[in-house]
């Protein structure tokens, strides 16, 4: 009677068998695997629904406010609201914004693009959670009570907080933790603003920084995915329509767009500064009067709300004055004053920690910028100039791409934002100047400039981040290890004060090794003011570590 079972035992076991190499399978090699591109799927879907939640949340709040029956046309209705109401409402929106960040936050920060990149290169694509889910609700009252920033930024980090979780959920390593997260924020982006190919570039070109083919499918599969989400809900319809047709004077037109490039490139420097400048302020002005974190979000919206007062079309995101510079409804002083003002605005928002995204500013920024120019190009050479919106067109997505650092996705997201593709030209050569420039005056991009302002390395590469990621504790010999350092040469070089500490990296310890000379250096703690022995530290561990993290790191980028 047992001999069935008995038979039967031996099939279990390779079932089980072949089920945990399976599970290993998944967890190390999954991006290769065309069964990851379910769950590369099933994470597009979910980030795109987070999304569009958040745009719809974004709209309800807003209409409450503000009684505006279409949020898009918030700035026309805001002209005929009370004042007392337009300054109140980003006052209450920055105090309850102090409030949640100061309970849910160890620094008053929000979290967005740049802590999703910074995941992705230094946490095997994972970001905080708690920080992370204050933060979105941060941004949400943000946008909704006349914050002036975008609401991408919340958005891909929302997408970077789905892929955490499944992440950890599945106890996936480096490689497949940051796919994930490319998948869900190509999805998040495409969701947004209906553009699939930019949304897949963006989260290859900006967030992961490589296009490695192993990411490529299951992170267009995620992008077409939010891309269906956001046609089923808002249709097949562009976020901005263009006036008639528009054409281009190549041969004689095209230094214009060079020069406009240029311009562009100065303004998204000027812009990203400004918001480095006002922060740097704001904090030695909270310093200086001893102002609690809570209140700075407060301050900020009392700013905005006497900003809007005069120039309402500084509230939320700006898509509507976007439009009337991409359809030419306003004049050459209107366009720079609403340029200055918006550009003052974001800085105000940003350096308040108030939440929100620099992308959706940085397009009306451009608009305003290229219609400017525009004006005046088409003033002084009628004849050989084409529509001047044009000029708008290409503007936008020059200051964008400047300030993202992205000339490739920002490139394909303004031809799918528009619907235009007759225009190609004039846009990259705008983009391409602007993206030249000011990647030579800030580190890349706003996101990798926020980061090196925080003393995270990533602007120039993993040769310089990776070596912020090795503590030495994790690299050194303890005494009882074979090849361990002599403890009396240690003792000596720590009376001599060359030594390192546990918490120390090897960004730390390679510096002190080339101008000391020595072969190794001693690892302590210190206990009661004093330096205790741990192990030391042979500089050709740290070399060697050192190495294989970028042998692998360049094995991810070109497989």
């Amino acid at each position: 009677m047992l001999w069935p079972v008995t038979a039967l035992r031996p099939n279990w076991d390779g079932l089980r068998g072949r089920a945990s190499r399976g599970w290993d399978l998944l967890r190390h090699k999954a991006p290769g695997q065309v069964a990851f591109w379910f769950i590369a799927l099933a994470v597009g879907i979910a980030a795109g629904l987070a999304a569009i939640l958040f745009r719809s949340a974004i709209e309800w709040l807003q209409t409450l406010l503000y009684g505006v029956e279409d949020p898009n046309l918030l700035y026309s209705y805001a002209k005929s609201l009370p004042w007392i109401w337009v300054l109140a409402i980003p006052t209450l929106g920055g105090i309850a914004v102090g409030i949640i960040l100061h309970r849910f936050t160890p620094d008053g920060r929000v979290r967005s693009v740049s802590d999703v990149i910074e995941g992705a290169a230094l946490n095997d694509g994972r970001i905080e959670t708690r920080a992370g889910i204050a933060s979105a609700v941060c941004s949400w009252i943000t946008l909704s009570t006349g914050g002036s920033t975008g609401r991408e930024g919340p958005v891909v980090h929302i997408a970077g907080l789905i892929a955490s979780w499944v992440s950890n959920a599945l106890r996936v390593d480096g490689i497949t933790g940051r796919d994930l997260l490319g998948c869900a924020v190509a999805a998040a982006v495409s969701a947004s603003f209906n553009a699939p190919i930019a949304g897949a570039l963006f989260a290859l070109e900006v967030v992961l920084r490589h296009f490695a083919f192993h990411a490529f499918a299951p992170i267009v599969v995620a992008s077409a995915a939010g891309t269906v989400i956001n046609r089923l809900v808002y249709g097949d319809v562009t976020e901005f329509v263009l006036p008639g047709t528009t054409t281009v004077e190549f041969y004689l037109e095209l230094p214009a767009f060079f020069l406009l490039g240029l311009l562009c490139g100065l303004v998204a420097v000027v812009m990203m500064q400004a918001i480095f400048w006002a922060d740097d302020v704001e904090t030695r002005f909270q310093k200086r009067l001893g102002l609690p974190n809570w209140l700075r979000p407060a301050l900020a919206g009392v700013l905005l709300g006497a900003i809007a007062l005069q120039f309402p079309h500084i509230i939320g995101v700006g898509y509507e004055t976007t439009s009337l510079a991409l359809t030419g409804a306003l004049g050459l002083q209107a366009a720079i004053l609403y340029a200055v003002v918006k550009v003052a605005a974001v800085a105000i928002t940003m350096a308040g920690r108030m939440g929100g995204g620099v992308f959706s500013p940085s397009l009306m920024v451009g608009a305003l910028t290229g219609l400017a120019f525009g004006h005046v190009a088409t003033g002084l050479f009628p004849e050989v100039s084409s529509v001047f919106t044009l000029y708008a067109l290409a503007g936008m997505g020059a200051v964008a791409a400047a300030v993202l650092g992205a000339p490739i996705s920002t490139t394909l997201i303004v031809f799918e934002l528009t619907g235009d593709w007759q225009t190609g030209l004039a846009v990259m050569v705008s983009v391409s100047m602007s993206t030249a420039l000011a990647s030579r005056l800030v580190d890349r991009s706003f996101f990798l400039t926020q980061l090196e302002r925080r003393n995270v390395h990533l602007a120039a590469g993993p040769q310089a981040y990776l070596l912020a990621m090795f503590r030495v504790q994790g690299v050194m010999r303890r005494p009882t290890d074979e090849g361990a350092a002599d403890q009396d040469a240690c003792l000596r070089m720590i009376e001599q004060g060359l030594y390192l500490r546990t918490t120390a990296t090897l960004e730390t310890a390679l510096p002190m090794f080339d101008k000391s000379g020595v072969a190794f250096l001693p690892v302590v703690t210190i206990e009661k003011d004093k330096p205790v022995l741990q192990g030391a530290l042979f500089h050709v561990d740290a070399l060697k570590a050192y190495n294989r993290a970028l042998a692998a790191t360049a094995e991810e980028e070109h497989s």
